[in-house]
């Protein structure tokens, strides 16, 4: 039987001799190989110091070692993969691979390694959507059957928001697995598409906000990774920056901050035109990573941009998704991050 370290070596193309090295790095302690060599022998267990420095390399919160024990904390499994190209097919493998898999994936961290999901956002950033071209193997995408899908968006929302957590992101997951099936064996147009797109964007941003809730970090990911590659083929930049917002904030609960602050700024840059409402939103949250690095100056900044973009909400139309950030979500939202109180116009 092998390790789950062996694995986790394995699945990073790790050598015995990096792994330590690694952990060397941290613990500015010697490089011996063969100490993971009886790792990895089923019965010699590394000391705490040597378990923790692992954990950050690997991202698994230092809690998840202390409840799971060793070798249990290990984040083995189906990995998330980042290297997906951002094209029709990459976009359609990650859909196939998340619907129905993250729903049972109860990990309580996140698996993506430090620094992947600033990198997913950087290639977010920088590529333009690529022309879609139709599934043949089935019969026509009919536009009324995409206004159904669109038209129960509203409703998974509601629940949402009513009752949260595992028991939503089944019936979330269900609705994106039928959508999915329907992108890879339909036919439709370039419009049709786009629209399908964005129905499974949403719903996978739905179902990764009720994983966050229910405390499944690495499902939460899953689905947002998804989401974002099919925001970008959905070409809704607005969309997309959305989810990079959702992963901010996952990381600020993780104690992730500069991760989450360059996800954040990602969300920021990458949807300048979009509704005055969800530039708010945005830059509060932004702001909510800077005040977890404990740079209050930077987000008073942030938020008197948010209070810019707040005072002209309600002239223009923003997103369905973003109706809840009125304006007791937009005052109360970084209070607490910045650990003081701040005038009433700024808070955010």
């Amino acid at each position: 039987m092998v390790h789950p370290l062996a694995y986790v070596r394995q699945d990073r193309n790790w050598s015995q001799q990096d792994l330590v090295d690694k952990i060397a790095r941290r613990l500015n302690t010697a490089a011996r190989r063969e100490k993971a060599w009886r790792w990895e022998r089923w019965g010699v267990v590394p000391d705490l110091a040597t378990q923790r420095a692992l954990a950050d390399e690997l991202g698994v919160p230092r809690q998840a070692v202390r409840e799971l024990g060793w070798p249990h904390w290990l984040p083995v499994g189906q990995r998330i993969d980042t290297d997906t190209p951002w094209t029709m097919d990459g976009g359609l493998t990650l859909l196939r691979e998340t619907a129905g898999a993250a729903v049972i994936d109860r990990r309580g961290f996140m698996i993506l390694g430090v620094g992947a999901a600033a990198t997913l956002a950087q290639q977010w950033l920088t590529l333009d959507p690529p022309p879609l071209r139709s599934a043949l193997d089935g019969g026509p995408l009919d536009a009324s059957l995409v206004d159904c899908f669109e038209q129960r968006l509203p409703t998974l929302r509601q629940i949402d928001a009513l009752l949260g957590g595992g028991s939503v992101r089944d019936v979330v997951d269900a609705e994106l697995q039928l959508v999915t099936d329907l992108l890879i064996n339909s036919s439709y147009s370039d419009e049709i598409g786009r629209r399908m797109f964005a129905v499974a964007t949403e719903l996978g941003r739905i179902a990764g906000w009720a994983s966050f809730d229910a405390g499944h970090q690495a499902a939460a990911e899953r689905y947002w990774v998804a989401a974002l590659h099919t925001a970008h083929l959905a070409a809704d930049r607005t969309a997309g920056a959305n989810i990079l917002k959702c992963m901010s904030l996952q990381r600020v609960d993780s104690n992730r901050a500069d991760e989450a602050l360059a996800l954040a700024t990602a969300a920021v840059d990458g949807a300048k035109d979009a509704p005055a409402r969800v530039l708010a939103m945005f830059h509060t949250r932004k702001a909510r990573a800077h005040a977890a690095l404990n740079d209050a100056a930077a987000a008073e900044l942030c938020l008197t941009s948010a209070e810019t973009h707040m005072a002209r909400a309600d002239d223009e139309p923003s997103p369905a998704w973003a109706g809840y950030f009125d304006q007791a979500e937009y005052c109360g939202s970084c209070q607490v991050k910045l650990r003081r109180f701040v005038p009433a116009g700024l808070a955010g």
